[in-house]
């Protein structure tokens, strides 16, 4: 079953999506988005034909942030990634409890591959329902629609964005905000943001995530999918996403691409001017020398990626500032991950951390965030 894009109150062709299992969304403040609360759960994800883990940066997220979500994993043979959860049909992850099963895979183009097709038809036949993130809409794949309209099944479009976006006005809206920023794409501006908005709430700053892309409205329970949205109303969309506030409040704006690719930096500068961010943080990756999918452009430096971007923000808000450096150093031991940070305190002048190592660096990049003493 398919028809409109998957909002508030009901799903792709079912009113009674509330009615089916499921677990509490992560908290998300009322407003006219993308919302991501009445998906069947818990899930069983699909890691495709995925041999890179930055692809499968949806099932990582995922398993990582919302893990009591998860059932299992389910990947064709061609896979070489895992997010370590247990390895299940469809058969089998629906007889564990799972619900629907969700493509956790964020290719180039957002395309679905027609070697996922006869899986993603299994799991219908299964039982599950499908949540897709793609741009390809799952209901205009003809054999995918026959499949779910002959067994029952509900299909899951996220990757649409709400009716009647306005264009931005550039009026100051109230209350806090801080974007995370990259060097490139995929290294880090999705888990830096959740990492801070759980640190803000824990020293009782009244903090909320708001989900830029497809994998973080899964997590938090609802956004926007910016890359969605037409151009001229991409600054729109991030003002809507982020309105008026109490003064003490702060929105942590989940960033996309960057300023600096080639073929992503409209979306990156729409959701800077929209967004009006007090305080952005800049995320990179030690080590990464070329833009993602763009061979013959190298990745900007920290200062470069720092300069532009207070330019170019503080258009929307001259009050622009950076509270610090997000390193993603994941695939570093922790003595080169202490030299990397330290060198980037070194060479901006700014808090360094990674969001995910946590440890005192970390709590100096939220104080600076917050305009706090270290």
């Amino acid at each position: 079953m398919t028809g409109e894009p998957f909002r508030a109150g009901h799903g792709l062709g079912a009113g009674d999506a509330a009615d089916r299992d499921g677990g509490p969304p992560a908290r998300m403040t009322d407003k006219p988005t993308t919302r991501a609360t009445l998906l069947p759960q818990p899930y069983l994800l699909f890691l495709g034909d995925s041999t890179e883990a930055s692809f499968a940066k949806t099932a990582f997220g995922l398993s990582h942030w919302a893990p009591e979500r998860c059932v299992a994993e389910f990947a064709l043979p061609e896979a070489t990634v895992t997010t370590g959860l247990p390895s299940l049909s469809p058969a089998q992850a629906y007889a564990a409890g799972a619900r629907a099963l969700v493509i956790g895979v964020a290719n180039a183009g957002g395309y679905v591959p027609d070697c996922w097709i006869p899986a993603l038809v299994a799991a219908l036949e299964a039982g599950l329902d499908i949540v897709s993130g793609m741009h390809t809409r799952i209901g205009s794949i003809d054999v995918v629609l026959e499949a779910a309209n002959r067994l029952g099944r509900r299909l899951y479009e996220l990757r649409v964005p709400p009716d009647n976006i306005p264009v931005a006005t550039g009026r100051k809206r109230s209350g806090r905000r801080l974007l995370t920023v990259g060097t490139d794409c995929a290294l880090g501006k999705k888990y830096t943001a959740l990492a801070l908005a759980r640190a803000f709430a824990a020293r009782g700053v009244p903090a909320d995530f708001r989900a830029t892309g497809q994998t973080g409205i899964l997590i938090a329970g609802g956004g926007i999918p910016m890359d969605a949205v037409v151009s001229d109303f991409e600054a729109g969309a991030a003002e809507m996403l982020s309105p008026d506030a109490p003064p003490d409040h702060w929105d942590v704006i989940e960033g996309q691409g960057s300023i600096f690719h080639p073929s992503f930096a409209a979306v990156s500068l729409g959701l800077l001017h929209g967004s009006q961010p007090d305080v952005i943080v800049v995320c990179h990756q030690p080590g990464r020398t070329t833009m993602a999918g763009m061979q013959g452009y190298d990745v900007p430096s920290l200062e470069e990626t720092v300069e532009l971007t207070l330019r170019l923000g503080g258009r929307t808000n001259p009050a622009i500032r950076c509270g610090g450096i997000s390193l993603n150093t994941a695939h570093l031991d922790p003595d080169a991950s202490a030299r990397v940070l330290r060198e980037a305190t070194e060479t901006t002048g700014l808090p360094a951390a990674d969001p995910i190592r946590q440890g005192p660096a970390f709590e100096r990049l939220v104080a600076s965030c917050l305009g706090l003493p270290a």
